[in-house]
């Protein structure tokens, strides 16, 4: 049955303030400073607020149907992570988070009818939790994947790994990890159980960003075997499939963090709106009128950008040079409104007694991970002057 346009958008927008109603009554009020930094308290409100999502019919908004998801594509998920976001809990209780929505990615499209069965299938229904453990410390694999320094050898039918990985979010906690080695025929991915001999989580990394589900851990795999079901896809297509994940995944968080950064200037406008200061509101200063002005000029271009793009991958077409556009202007924009929303609020607005702060921390790495601005810059100029592409 075909469904009108005017009809599919009434429905978006039926599910989006139902999901607003959501954030603000369930997700929103279960946020703590204290909860921010506590991996065993993060995963226990997640839990928590997962089954009611799923009650809600707002679980999954990125799967299929048939997985259990809500089966939206790309331009009408723009608006549901963004409304998420607002929320620190937000993504992880629709279980549209990472690293386990990427994961679910690589799975979905590369893993075998076992591998499904064993991670995909309790990925989805959130009973357990994993990660991604590509980037390593130097003089390892960060934003040059080619510097990768973690080996699988083949043993007869088995597979031996060593390495190093850090900065690996949601590595604690996590059930199994999808490792990226090197192997004689290239790269390639291996899920490897947690707590297995060899597999270790030496510690979780602080950081200035909070609310990571699982934290950022440090793993070391010291002669850790895998037999050959280990093997996600084929074998020297590890930097394929890791790439497969990473353009979804950074229209992804561009969304969620437009969400983030909407809420901190929302914050600061009320902020503005009701404090006074020599003799009149806030928000009747110019220079004040003017942060809160760009604030919006600057999510407005980022939700074109990501709508663009969402646009361009519903329709099937490769959006590699635009995704890289998209990820360097909204991660740089986001931060912008939030750093505005800080100077808007002063002292306040540095405190923990609202979450504008923690919002700043949150969006400050997004200009690093998923590529850094700077490595972005350069492929997207290569790209130009290699193809000759007009501005």
């Amino acid at each position: 049955m075909n469904v009108r346009p005017d009809s599919r958008q009434a429905d978006i927008g039926s599910l989006r303030e139902r999901l607003k109603h959501f954030i603000d009554t369930e997700a929103i009020p279960r946020e703590h400073p204290a909860l921010a930094h506590d991996v065993e308290g993060l995963d226990a409100v997640i839990r928590e607020l997962r089954q009611k999502a799923r009650a809600a019919g707002l679980y999954a908004p990125q799967l299929p149907i048939e997985l259990g998801g809500l089966g939206l594509g790309w331009q009408d998920r723009a608006g549901i992570l963004e409304e998420a976001g607002r929320s620190f809990l937000g993504p992880g209780a629709l279980n549209c988070a990472p690293p386990d929505q990427p994961n679910m990615i690589n799975l979905v499209r590369n893993g075998t009818p076992e591998q499904r069965r064993r991670y995909l299938e309790p990925l989805i229904e959130g009973r357990l939790r994993s990660c991604f453990a590509m980037t390593e410390p130097a003089p390892g694999a960060g934003s040059d994947p080619g510097m990768l320094k973690t080996c699988a050898v083949r043993i007869g039918k088995r597979w031996r790994i060593n390495g190093h990985k850090w900065f690996i979010s949601g590595a604690v906690g996590a059930a199994f990890a999808i490792v990226l080695a090197q192997t004689e025929e290239g790269a390639t991915l291996f899920i490897v159980d947690a707590g297995q001999p060899g597999y270790e989580v030496v510690r979780n990394i602080g950081s200035m960003d909070g609310y990571q589900i699982g934290g950022h851990g440090e793993l070391r795999f010291i002669d850790c075997e895998v037999g050959e079901e280990a093997v996600l896809g084929e074998v020297g297509k590890g930097f394929e499939y890791a790439q497969e994940r990473l353009e979804p995944a950074r229209l992804s968080h561009c969304m969620r963090f437009i969400g983030r950064a909407s809420r901190a200037m929302e914050i600061a406008q009320d902020y503005a709106a009701g404090r006074t200061s020599f003799g009149k509101p806030l928000s009747e200063l110019q220079q004040v009128q003017a942060m809160v002005a760009d604030s919006h000029i600057d999510l407005h271009a980022s939700r074109l950008m990501s709508l663009h793009c969402a646009g361009r991958m519903d329709a099937g077409e490769s959006v590699k040079h635009e995704s890289a556009m998209t990820k360097i202007f909204v991660s740089e924009a986001v931060y912008r409104v939030a750093d505005r929303a800080v100077q808007i609020m002063g002292a306040l607005g540095i405190s923990d007694d609202t979450p504008v702060s923690m919002i700043l921390r949150e969006l400050r790495p997004f200009r690093i991970y998923d590529g850094a601005s700077e490595l972005h810059r350069a492929t997207i100029a290569r790209r130009v002057f290699r193809e000759g592409l007009r501005p």
